[in-house]
């Protein structure tokens, strides 16, 4: 990765106040939760159903 490539892209992401948004890091692929609501907020890895993290294996920016 070079020095100007983001870790981290927001896929998918709604709300003003209320924020939900899906996060991929363009390392490893693995998309986590991000949520937030005034001034707390966290994150979570997503995972199938068998236990194991949801992998993008392409990340188009």
């Amino acid at each position: 990765m070079g020095k100007n490539d983001k870790r981290f892209v927001w896929c998918e992401s709604e709300g003003v106040f209320k924020c939900t948004a899906v996060i991929v890091d363009t390392k490893t692929g693995v998309n986590y939760l991000f949520v937030q609501s005034g001034y707390g907020g966290g994150v979570t890895p997503l995972i199938d159903e068998n236990g194991k993290p949801i992998i993008t294996k392409r990340i188009v920016q």
